[in-house]
């Protein structure tokens, strides 16, 4: 299950993501928002990020009008690691050696195709297992 939720700023492109997660069959919840009305990230964020450490939903996207703001309130959470990315290169790499459980996304840098295909890219690339990895993880992780 992937978690997904905006801002006002991520509301459009959130809408072209949920009609691409449809057409390939994939299970999400839609945390919001649901409108172009101002409203403050850090809010479903939280959402996504409650979803995901309560073991809800395995992965998760959450997109601002940079994606920059919202990936900083995720990874506020323990447990979470968020990237923002803007191209297909990041979202491989951030799921091959940090094991991202969110996407993070700017509505209004990233068009609709190229954001699609990052989607694509971040969902279908598993975590290498590598040692190397899973050391810098739990080193991330320590408090």
């Amino acid at each position: 299950m992937i978690a997904v939720a905006c801002d006002h700023g991520g509301y459009m492109l959130k809408q072209e993501i949920l009609k691409h997660l449809d057409k390939r069959n994939l299970a999400y919840r839609d945390f919001g928002c649901d409108s172009e009305e101002a409203v403050d990230y850090p809010v479903y964020a939280r959402k996504v990020t409650d979803a995901i450490t309560k073991g809800e939903c395995e992965r998760g996207i959450l997109i601002c009008g940079t994606g920059i703001g919202i990936s900083i309130a995720a990874n506020k959470v323990k447990g979470i690691r968020a990237a923002l990315c803007t191209d297909c290169f990041t979202a491989e790499a951030t799921r091959l050696h940090n094991d991202a459980n969110i996407l993070a996304l700017g509505g209004r840098v990233v068009g609709p195709g190229l954001a699609l295909k990052i989607v694509d890219t971040f969902l279908d690339t598993p975590f290498s297992q590598e040692e190397r990895h899973k050391k810098r993880i739990s080193l991330i992780e320590e408090e």
